[in-house]
């Protein structure tokens, strides 16, 4: 079974389209690029792209990469008050001089639509409401159409930051799977990986979990996004995770591929945040 990421990502776009119209909201979404790192230039136009399309205005607000921290701090806090902005997202990586934690700590946590703030964190460690990090939100959403039920599975997560490795393996617990975290001092990987019902890989090392390694009948979610030269066309790379995907296939019950997998659910999860973020907005406003 492949999880069709892209597809899957599409549904809830247009879910989320006809929410926004049928409840009459006005979501607002604020993206902050400092400096001109290509990767993230990318990525912050692919989200405004999407969010235009479902009916969120998004404004993405472009800083040269020598701009203050006080400077970057003081947009943050006009966003936080600004009622039209429901999300705020501050690309990351952040130029040297710029202390991210400090910067992520400044957004509101009621528009902290990436999750990163430590309240979101605190939240979803002790399993309160609050913003869920996109990447491990959408994959929750691609292992439960593999898995329905993964309460009492061996789920094994490769990584530990916090943007990916760290939530996924909170949400995990949350749904009730014995969780496993491995990192570069884990002593034996491959042992750790066949005993896993559930591989979460996100590491950023093309093709590191090798197919022998996957346990018959595991659900492989691959985050890895790795650019690697093409054996046979000189000059040119193509995308690989971190698992040795055809390999792998043979042996999994369900894999996500690379790319089409847990990208494009990454942004989707991100508008949903966004959405959700609005509705609560007007409640707290409108009481309704």
């Amino acid at each position: 079974m492949i999880l069709d990421g892209a597809a899957t990502a599409k549904e809830l776009r247009q879910q989320l389209a006809e929410t926004i119209q049928k409840q009459g909201l006005a979501p607002g979404l604020a993206v902050v690029l400092v400096g001109d790192d290509p990767a993230s230039q990318v990525y912050v136009r692919n989200k405004a792209r999407a969010a235009e399309e479902v009916g969120i205005a998004s404004r993405t607000h472009r800083l040269p990469a020598a701009t203050s921290q006080e400077d970057l701090l003081a947009l943050v806090t006009s966003l936080n008050n600004d009622a039209a902005v429901h999300g705020i997202l501050v690309q990351l990586p952040l130029p040297r001089h710029i202390d991210e934690q400090a910067v992520v700590a400044a957004i509101d946590p009621s528009k902290d639509v990436d999750g990163f703030h430590p309240v979101n964190v605190g939240k979803l460690s002790l399993g309160l409401p609050g913003f869920v990090p996109c990447t491990p939100q959408g994959c929750m959403i691609l292992l439960k159409q593999a898995l329905p039920d993964p309460s009492g599975k061996r789920a094994l997560v490769l990584g530990r930051s916090n943007i990916v490795g760290k939530p996924m393996a909170a949400l995990l617990l949350q749904a009730h799977c014995t969780v496993t975290v491995a990192h570069s001092r884990t002593q034996d990987v491959a042992e750790e990986c066949a005993r896993a019902d559930i591989l979460v890989s996100a590491i950023g090392k093309p093709a590191f979990v090798k197919g022998a390694w996957i346990k018959e009948g595991a659900v492989v979610i691959d985050v890895g996004i790795n650019r690697v030269a093409m054996t046979d066309a000189e000059g040119k790379t193509r995308l690989v995770g971190d698992v040795d995907f055809e390999k792998a296939a043979l042996r999994a019950r369900a894999i996500t591929p690379v790319p089409g997998g847990v990208g494009p659910m990454t942004i989707a999860c991100l508008l949903k945040n966004t959405v959700e973020s609005a509705k609560a907005h007007r409640v707290r406003r409108d009481g309704i």
